[in-house]
């Protein structure tokens, strides 16, 4: 259970009982019920980490929304886009082990998650982790509900793959940008839990994805 859903909790169980004790009991349902429901929405579950090289997880749990080629700073990257409903777990993971280089917060819009302009526009915190001679850059994007992004480790921070890395308040969406030769595992429709689902293989530079490997291209049909 992540804190923030026992403080929200039990703000709205102080609340029922003092609305049950000024009016009727009854009224005490509605505060009460979205009492549990932070607690719902702010578990925490014990994930099994893949410990295969090269995979790259997934940094939350959600619906992936794209898988395509992308150009950043002239260099061809594949995207993998994952959208978090308020029904999702909303703790973020570490998708590689390595060190962060870097952390910007980007200030921004609150478009719908399901856009894909959201992925430029929207408010986001951008972390690149280098790891094994491969970088990885991951997203953690606000939604039009998500209004607050938490993020612990700062640059310098050793990350184990799957490690927990802070959160996006109520709906949202992750992004992850690697070398363009990554083997996609994952396609368009495909549900994922963060730390646990691999999304991609990364490669040595020049090498071709392997066989039976989705690609992007595919991934994004």
């Amino acid at each position: 259970m992540v804190r923030d859903g026992y403080f929200y909790a039990l703000a709205l169980i102080a609340a029922a009982a003092l609305v049950g004790w000024f009016t009727q009991p009854a009224w005490a349902v509605v505060p009460l019920l979205l009492a549990v429901f932070f607690l719902w929405f702010f578990r925490d579950p014990e994930r099994a980490i893949p410990d295969v090289a090269a995979a790259v997880v997934s940094p939350g749990d959600g619906k992936v929304t794209e898988a395509s080629f992308v150009t950043v700073d002239g260099e061809k990257q594949v995207r993998i886009s994952i959208f978090l409903s308020v029904f999702d777990v909303h703790v973020n993971r570490s998708p590689i082990a390595g060190v962060v280089r870097e952390v910007r917060y980007q200030r921004g819009k609150f478009l719908n998650a399901m856009n894909q302009a959201s992925a430029e526009q929207n408010e986001q915190n951008i972390v690149r982790v280098e790891g094994d001679g491969q970088v990885v850059v991951f997203k953690q994007i606000a939604g039009l509900l998500a209004r607050r992004i938490v993020f612990h480790p700062k640059v310098g921070d050793r990350l184990e793959r799957g490690q927990r890395v802070g959160l996006i308040k109520f709906g949202s969406r992750v992004d992850v940008l690697c070398d363009a030769s990554a083997a996609l595992q994952v396609k368009v429709g495909d549900r994922v839990r963060g730390g646990a689902s691999i999304l991609a293989y990364l490669q040595p530079k020049g090498e071709l994805a392997g066989a039976g490997h989705y690609s992007a291209a595919e991934g994004a049909r």
